[in-house]
């Protein structure tokens, strides 16, 4: 059974260029190192996972006896952020017979485990942003913005005589951000296994120092064949070109 996610802590953005030239915003993120700390089963717990911790520095006085507890029966360190993660089967023998043993606890977890992927998905806790009106929250277009208009109002939120009463869900101001945000599918730029750290194209949900969890994509994008660099076809000039010889 091995481990398919990892916790680290977003550093910040940067870019980075290709092999051709092109520029890449990336989010560099250190990545563990985590320790297991449970291994969860279907015959005891009901499912299949991992529990990881984050090594990091924990004051004794910060742990209370049922966390000391529970760290000292696996003998793992003390961490500070848990999280649950799946796990994927154990491979099997060339013969087919008996699987390899997998993740236990008490093993570290590294950034290594993406090695041989392209894709992951990284969930995290998004900027806080306050009392915010729908304009902010929702993308409201707002009204006039004339002298003695409040264009920044949603205006009427009734819903007639019938059924009388404001809809469930209806959009209107409130509280903002420090959401769960998952982003799919963000690309592998590069992978520094000495400092563990991990470069991903795009941006990461929240802010420098947050913690963020990394696992593996569940549906990664289908990539085309030969859809980059000098063999690339350009559609508008390939029906030109076919125009035209259609012409002749």
């Amino acid at each position: 059974m091995a481990v398919t996610g990892i916790l680290g802590k977003k550093i910040g953005m940067t870019q980075v260029f290709d092999d051709t030239g092109e520029i890449h915003p990336i989010t560099v993120v250190q990545v563990g190192p985590c320790v297991i700390t449970q291994i969860k089963t279907q015959a005891k717990d009901g499912y299949d996972a991992a529990q990881i911790g984050l090594v990091e520095f924990v004051k004794s006085s910060k742990i209370n006896k049922p966390m000391a507890g529970h760290f000292g029966k696996n003998n793992v360190p003390p961490v500070r952020i848990l999280r649950e993660v799946p796990i994927e089967a154990a491979p099997k023998t060339a013969d087919g017979e008996e699987p390899v043993v997998g993740s236990k606890a008490g093993d570290r977890v590294l950034v290594d485990i993406f090695a041989d992927e392209k894709f992951v998905d990284v969930l995290g806790t998004s900027k806080g942003r306050g009392f915010a009106g729908v304009v902010r929250r929702h993308g409201f277009g707002g009204g006039p913005k004339s002298h003695g208009h409040m264009f920044q109002v949603q205006g009427s939120i009734g819903a007639s005589s019938y059924p009388s009463r404001v809809m469930k869900g209806m959009r209107m101001p409130g509280h903002m951000g420090v959401d769960n945000v998952t982003v799919r599918n963000l690309r592998i730029r590069g992978i520094d296994t000495e400092e563990n750290l991990l470069m991903l194209e795009g941006a990461v949900p929240g802010h420098r120092e947050g913690y963020v969890l990394i696992t593996k994509a569940k549906q990664p994008p289908r990539e085309r064949r030969g859809f980059s660099g000098a063999t690339t076809v350009d559609p508008l000039k390939a029906s030109k070109k076919a125009s035209a010889s259609k012409k002749k």
